[in-house]
């Protein structure tokens, strides 16, 4: 870190003194940079700037990483997310995110790690879930989600600890094929009609938009494809085996 850098120039010229001030200024300086995943965002503004929160950085950091996951940065994911951002957050409070995203953290290295772990600590699970939908939501925007948008995306998971099956269940939303709505519910094709059932219960629970009510208009709407998706899913099954 800076702080042991200037500390050790200070302590080869004013020696013990000059080390100790070295590593204050150093402590100083690195405060306007990442530090442990987390986002500083004390850069010396005024009260009448829009600043923003270390949880919009973390957001944009991990979407950062799923639009360069295929080595293809996409004008359409890109788009996307500053839609989003508008949306969540308000155009000037968004525009203010994207500046400092690009002025301070974009050429550096990105811990998805770290971001992660602070999240896990600050976030419910419910909201997890929804940064999970929406990620794959930015992978699926320029029409197709690639196998390295895929594993980003899992990988991140496993960081903000989402159950497998969820993960499963949100993934199996942005692909079409015959298990998609078994997916979905979390169970298995061999599911008799009541495991079908009680498996859609337990769904409409978990991913009921009224869980994200404390949370931005952007992520209730997230909340609510989630929960459409669910019900479609089980009235697929319904038709499809007549109960």
């Amino acid at each position: 870190m800076l702080r042991w850098l200037l500390a050790v120039l200070g302590y080869f010229v004013y020696r013990f003194p000059g080390a100790i001030v070295g590593f204050i200024l150093g402590s100083l300086l690195d405060n306007l940079s990442v530090k442990g995943g987390r986002f500083q965002t004390s850069f010396g503004t005024s009260p009448q700037q829009v600043t923003p929160a270390d949880f919009e950085l973390n957001l944009l950091s991990l979407a950062s990483l799923v639009i360069k996951a295929d080595g293809n940065v996409s004008q359409t994911e890109l788009d996307y997310v500053r839609q989003y951002f508008v949306q969540a957050y308000g155009r000037e409070r968004a525009n203010a995110t994207f500046k400092v995203f690009n002025e301070v953290i974009k050429n550096r290295e990105i811990s998805a790690q770290n971001i992660c772990s602070l999240l896990r600590q600050r976030t419910r699970y419910e909201s997890r879930l929804q940064i999970l939908h929406f990620l794959f939501s930015i992978a699926n925007a320029d029409g197709s989600v690639s196998t390295a948008e895929v594993n980003e995306i899992n990988r991140i998971a496993g960081f903000l600890g989402i159950y497998g099956r969820d993960f499963e269940s949100i993934k199996a939303m942005f692909f079409k094929n015959p298990d998609s709505a078994y997916k979905i519910l979390e169970i298995e094709r061999t599911a008799t009609n009541a495991e079908i059932k009680t498996a859609y219960r337990t769904m409409v629970k978990k991913y009921h938009p009224d869980k994200l009510q404390h949370m931005d208009e952007a992520y209730q709407k997230g909340a609510q494809e989630k929960f459409t998706k669910v019900q479609e899913a089980y009235e697929q099954l319904q038709k499809e085996r007549g109960f």
